[in-house]
Parts: C-alpha cells; sequence; structure tokens
C-alpha cells in the first residue's frame, strides 16, 4: 500500500493557544477584581464602566468564551487532524473562524463595559455580536464536517463524537435562545417573555456548561489523556454508553435552575429528574479517563501533565455529582441565591477546565516546538498553586453560602426573623470573600507561571508549523459479522450527527412546546399593566448597570423570603407577574436583597439618596455609587421605537401610543422630581435616576394594589 505524505497544520493550533492564554490573564484578572469588590467597594473606582455589575459579565464572557473557548478549538484542531489523518478541510475557513472569534471577544470587551447588554446570563451580547457568533460557529462547523468527510481513518474515534454533539447542539441553544427584536443597533429586547424566556435562557445556560465546557473537554480528554499516559482508553463500551447518555439527558436538566421559582411545576420536576439521572454517564466518564491510567500512577508524581489531568477529571467528578445533588428541591432550597453556586461552578471551571487546558498545553507546545518542557520544576510550582488556589477559592464560598442561607432562614421564638435586614447577612460572610480573592490570586500566579514557562520552552525548540506524516489512503471497509453495532455507526458520520440531533433536540422541545402552547402554564392576572414609557426606559438602565447580577426578583413561596420581603401582603412571586418582562429579570445570585417587591417600601427620596451613596443609607453596603445617573439625561427619542417594539412582542399598548409616550414619560418624571424637591432633592426630570427610581417603584405593585402615600405612585 503506497502512503501519502500530509501535512498537519499546527499554526493554527498556536494562534488559538497565544490567544488561550492571553485572554486567560486578563479574563482572570477582571474575576480577581471583581472578587475584591465584593468586600472592598472602592475598587468599583466611582467609574461607570468598572463596576461590578458591568465587568461582571466581562469576566464570566472572557473566561468562558475567550479562554476556555480558545483553548477548546486549540484543542479540537489538534487531535481532530490526527484522530481523522487528515489536515483540517480549509486553512481559509480555519483563520476565518480564528479572527472571527477574537473579533468577536474584543467586541465583547467593548459593549459590555458600556453597559450594551442582554443581562441573560451567559448571552449577554447583543443581536450584532449574536449574528458574528452564529456565522463564526458555521465557518468552524463546516471546517469539522468538511475534515471528517475527506478524513483517511474509517473509525471516528470517541473524541470525534463529542465534537459533532457539540457543534450541533451549541448551533441550536444559540440561535433559540437569541430570538430577539432589535430596537437599534445596540438594543434589543428577547422574543419571549417572563416565564418562557426564563425556561429558554436556562434550558441554554445550562447547556452552554454541556455543550461548549463539558463535551467538548470531555473530547479533548479522550484524545489527550491516553496520549499523555501512553495507555489505551479503558473502555471502548464504556465510552459509548457515555456518549448517548449523556448528550441525551444534559439537555433536559435546565430547569433545575429554576426551582421554587414561577415556572410551572411539571417543568421543575423533569429537571429534577433527569438531573439526578446524569450523575450516572457524568461519573462513567470520569471512571472512563481515570482508569486508562492503570499502571501509570507512578507516573502522576513524577508528570505535571498528568497531574493536572488527573485533579481536572477529579474535578469534573465532583461538580457533576454537586450540580445533580443541588437540583434536588431540599438541597435547593438551602444553596440557590447563595455562594454555595459560585463554588460550585468555579470547581468545574478552575478545576475541570482549566487544569485539563493547563495538561494539554504542557504537552502540546514540547510536542509542537520538538523540544522538553523548560522547567518540569516550575510547572509543579504551578499546579500547586493552582490547586491551593481552587481550595481557596472554593470552600470559603461553601462555607458562605450555608452561612447565607441559614440566616436568611433563621427565626426567633416568637417568629420573626432574626436577621431582618438583609445586609447582615452581606457582612457576616466579608471575611470568606477575602479568602476567596487570595484562592483567586494564587491561581492567576499560576497562569504566569504557566505562560513565562510555555514561552521559554517554544524558545528552546523549533516550531513546526506545517507537520509532515505519512498516512495510508482511506480503505472503505465492511465491518465484520459479529462487530459491536456503534463500529458500523462510527463509519458513517452523516447518520451519527442526525442521530447525535435528534437526541439533543427531544428534551428540549418536550420541556419548551407546551410552555408556549398551553396559556394555563402561566395564569394571567388581570392587575398586571405595561410598564409605563419612563419605568420601560428605568428598566433599561436597570438592566445597563447590571443590577440583575446582583439582585433577583423573584420571591420564592417560603415564610423566610415572603416575610422579609412582603410582610404586609404576604404575597411570593407568580408567573402572571412577568407576562411583560422582556427579559425576564429573575437572577442567580443574591449579593443584595430581592426586589421584587420593593415598589413603595421606600420613598423617592430613599432611593435617590441610596444611588448617590449607598454606604450612608446602609452602613457597610458593598453596593457602588452611581453618581452618573444624577448627571446623564434620559435618551427619550428612544422611547417611541421601544414601544412600538414591545407591541410588536405583544405588550398591549394601544396603536399610536408612540406619539403621547414621550409625553407620558415627562408627566410622570415631573411627578418624581416634584416629590424629590418636596423633600429636599433637585433633580432634572430628564435624570436617569429618576427613570431608575420609577422602575424600582414600580416593582409588585400590580399585586400590591394599596395606594402608597410616601410615594404617591
Amino acid at each position: 500500500m503506497e502512503l501519502e505524505r500530509i501535512q498537519y497544520d499546527n499554526k493554527i493550533v498556536k494562534a488559538f493557544m497565544i490567544a488561550t492564554v492571553i485572554f486567560g490573564i486578563v479574563g482572570m484578572t477582571v474575576g480577581l477584581l471583581i472578587a475584591i469588590q465584593l468586600f472592598y467597594p472602592l475598587f468599583n473606582f466611582d467609574f461607570q464602566y468598572t463596576t461590578f455589575g458591568r465587568i461582571r459579565p466581562l469576566h464570566t464572557n472572557a473566561v468562558i468564551f475567550a479562554f476556555v473557548g480558545n483553548a477548546m478549538f486549540a484543542g479540537v484542531y489538534y487531535s481532530m487532524q490526527r484522530l481523522l489523518k487528515a489536515r483540517m478541510f480549509s486553512d481559509a475557513l480555519s483563520w476565518t473562524h480564528f479572527w472571527g472569534w477574537q473579533l468577536i471577544i474584543l467586541a465583547a470587551a467593548i459593549t459590555l463595559p458600556l453597559g450594551i447588554t442582554t443581562s441573560k446570563e451567559y448571552s449577554e451580547l447583543e443581536w450584532p455580536i449574536d449574528i458574528a457568533i452564529t456565522l463564526v460557529w458555521v465557518v468552524f462547523g463546516i471546517n469539522m464536517i468538511g475534515t471528517i468527510i475527506k478524513r483517511r481513518e474509517n473509525h471516528m474515534y470517541v473524541a470525534i463524537w463529542f465534537y459533532i454533539s457539540t457543534f450541533i447542539t451549541v448551533a441550536v441553544l444559540h440561535v433559540v435562545n437569541s430570538f430577539e427584536l432589535p430596537v437599534s443597533l445596540f438594543k434589543s429586547y428577547s422574543f419571549y417573555a417572563g416565564v418562557q424566556d426564563a425556561l429558554v435562557q436556562w434550558w441554554y445556560g445550562h447547556n452552554a456548561v454541556a455543550f461548549f465546557l463539558t463535551t467538548p473537554f470531555l473530547g479533548i480528554m479522550y484524545y489527550f489523556l491516553p496520549k499523555a499516559a501512553n495507555r489505551p482508553v479503558y473502555s471502548y463500551r464504556l465510552s459509548v454508553i457515555h456518549f448517548w447518555s449523556l448528550i441525551f439527558i444534559y439537555i433536559w436538566a435546565g430547569p433545575h435552575h429554576l426551582l421554587y421559582s414561577a415556572l410551572p411545576d411539571w417543568a421543575q420536576s423533569l429537571g429534577v429528574v433527569f438531573s439526578v439521572m446524569l450523575i450516572a454517564p457524568s461519573w462513567g466518564g470520569m471512571l472512563n479517563g481515570l482508569l486508562t491510567l492503570r499502571g501509570a500512577w507512578d507516573r502522576v508524581r513524577e508528570d505535571p501533565v498528568l497531574k493536572f489531568m488527573v485533579v481536572a477529571v477529579t474535578a469534573y467528578g465532583m461538580a457533576t455529582l454537586e450540580g445533580p445533588l443541588l437540583s434536588l428541591k431540599n438541597v435547593n432550597a438551602i444553596a440557590h441565591f447563595t455562594d454555595w453556586i459560585i463554588a460550585h461552578v468555579h470547581v468545574g471551571g478552575l478545576g475541570w477546565n482549566g487544569f485539563l487546558i493547563f495538561g494539554m498545553f504542557y504537552w502540546l507546545v514540547p510536542k509542537m516546538w520538538g523540544t522538553r518542557l523548560y522547567s518540569t520544576q516550575l510547572a509543579n510550582v504551578h499546579f500547586w498553586s493552582g490547586t491551593l488556589g481552587i481550595i481557596l477559592y472554593a470552600l470559603p464560598m461553601y462555607i458562605a453560602g450555608v452561612m447565607q442561607s441559614l440566616m436568611w432562614k433563621e427565626f426567633t421564638p416568637e417568629g420573626y426573623l432574626v436577621y431582618q435586614n438583609f445586609l447582615e447577612t452581606s457582612t457576616k460572610i466579608m471575611p470568606f470573600y477575602m479568602i476567596r480573592a487570595l484562592g483567586g490570586f494564587l491561581y492567576l500566579v499560576g497562569v504566569f507561571l504557566m505562560a513565562y514557562n510555555l514561552v521559554k520552552t517554544a524558545y528552546s525548540g523549533k516550531f513546526m508549523a506545517n507537520e509532515e506524516v505519512d498516512v495510508a489512503p482511506l480503505m472503505k471497509t465492511q465491518e465484520a459479522p459479529g462487530g459491536y453495532w456503534h463500529r458500523a455507526l462510527e463509519h458513517k458520520p452523516v447518520l451519527f450527527t442526525i442521530l447525535a440531533f435528534i437526541a439533543i433536540i427531544i428534551g428540549g422541545a418536550i420541556e419548551m412546546v407546551p410552555s408556549f402552547l398551553i396559556k394555563s402554564n402561566v395564569p394571567t392576572i388581570a392587575s398586571v399593566k405595561p410598564y409605563t414609557p419612563l419605568e420601560l426606559q428605568g428598566r433599561d438602565i436597570y438592566i445597563r448597570e447590571g443590577c440583575v447580577s446582583c439582585h433577583s426578583q423573584m420571591i420564592r413561596p417560603f415564610r423566610s423570603e415572603v416575610q422579609r420581603y412582603d410582610p404586609k401582603d404576604g404575597e411570593y412571586s407568580k408567573a402572571g407577574e412577568y407576562v411583560y418582562d422582556h427579559p425576564f429579570l429573575w437572577g442567580s445570585k443574591r449579593s443584595g436583597p430581592d426586589l421584587h417587591r420593593i415598589g413603595g417600601k421606600y420613598a423617592d427620596s430613599w432611593h435617590y439618596r441610596h444611588f448617590y451613596e449607598p454606604g450612608e443609607i446602609s452602613n457597610g453596603s458593598i453596593m457602588p455609587a452611581y453618581k452618573w445617573l444624577y448627571e446623564q439625561s434620559i435618551d427619550k427619542s428612544t422611547t417611541p421605537a421601544k414601544i412600538s417594539a414591545m407591541r410588536t412582542l405583544g405588550v398591549p399598548y394601544p396603536d399610536g401610543y408612540e406619539e403621547q409616550s414621550i409625553s407620558d414619560l415627562e408627566k410622570q418624571a415631573g411627578r418624581i422630581a416634584e416629590n424629590l424637591k418636596l423633600e429636599g432633592y433637585e433633580v432634572s426630570g430628564d435624570a436617569e435616576i429618576v427613570a431608575l427610581i420609577a422602575y424600582l417603584q414600580r416593582l409588585g405593585r400590580d399585586v400590591k394594589v394599596k395606594e402608597d402615600v410616601a410615594t404617591g405612585n
């Protein structure tokens, strides 16, 4: 058989690796900054573009899509060529993918601090960038599928299965969740509202973790761990069970993020059942990875690559056990909205994704530059610095989370909340925030050590931009009778892709179709009315400032929450209250109190003073000051377009209301400005603070019909 000489493209892998390291340092540095802001608010710098609410989504997007995303592409491009024995389908598509992805990251880095955001977690980028993501993802998919088609290897190895599922599922998730109606170049409203928006968002949010942060890295694990250990994968059949059960079950689990919310009970229960089922395939993958090291454990003590990979796979197992446990209602009642969730997320992000990336890079760079790692000792220092960093990050957040929940729920013998003031529950956990920041710092130090070590390694060798290999041409073969059935499927990539698509689409369809077609899933409330033009503008300011990062708008049906947030009327949040909310703003973390019943609780002047200097109103507050809201004017010219867009989405504004919307806005703003003047505060009715006050004073008022004499609203 005549061999054919081909060249693997290492240059594209190198580019993605460099981007990974750079954006990893940037994203983690921003993460360290926001960690410090939570116990030292001075680090918000009294600057609107560096507040916690503005840069928290910058941190999450930089780490998920820039650091982890670029590393994923580096691992996929390297392993895919070798597993398929083919250069990537098109060098032009490879570089279009690379530069397109970096431009998307740059666009995110510019727009998010500017407050240009949809507010939907892990999907904050506005509609033009969403379109760009779709196009670049299609380029990646064409390049991947083209490479599979021109492969010189009959058998599609397990890593390729996970790459295929990643491409098709992320495409579906992104497109469905990104249905939005543009209002302007930098503003859109979600196509969905309230409960339906929450369901779609967490179907996306949970499965973005599954199919962007998990499945591609399982593929990377299945390639790089056996290579680094020089051992075959422990069990081929276990990998088959792991793959199909994981991609089928994972897609159902999103509703477990919305337990005890206004989401219908049947959807919550469905999410719980499938979340618990996830333990089996997840641990099957973990065990398959760890048992691949059988006979190589002596090397783990010496080889930093294997150390990183062992801890990564172990962290994957811990996170995928904890996730299903958190989906149990009795556990979720304690953990949700607390820092426990922050710890859980970072065990996966820092441990599973981060450590697997570090192990992969320590193995890749010497291979691609034809040399030895510059310093094994330095890599070991990185390992222990990162490991200690994860421990010091996660453990304090677990403790803080449990403390928060117990304090929120503690009653006196007389039946009153012990910590009626929410701020008391925040100040008690400040020492844990400080330890968490120290852990993040140690982890970041390790990344700097790795960057130095890899650069020195590269300088000691010679980069092989086009790695030449001899491969045999593809020979179409029939599977021998009695062979394992899955082998035949691995020879048919088109059929394989179709079956994977069917597996991932079933769960999403069954969860969402009834929620949209059966009206009884979202009972309406007659007293709930659309936002006024001023309130709508205020809501958009609330979104721009990232207030949803710290404040929920969802009072769960617990005595502790009803008594804390609505002691007079005792109303927990109902699905019908959110029917005009595009997007929903339920939040996922409480650094401050829930705001769903804040309307009428305080006078306008209280909000005015609170946003100007939070510490003077609430001693010990970690909320930044928002002084620019007093200087910046409401962009009233956008009001008619916003009203029109909302009507298109089903909000019942009267036909032609656009023509009087600005007038109504000015009248309501004038009343609030007059109220403030009576209390000694001079402010223009055009100031953004007036719109924000109007929005906050509206929250919860539709089901609280008692007139508030303090505000007269």
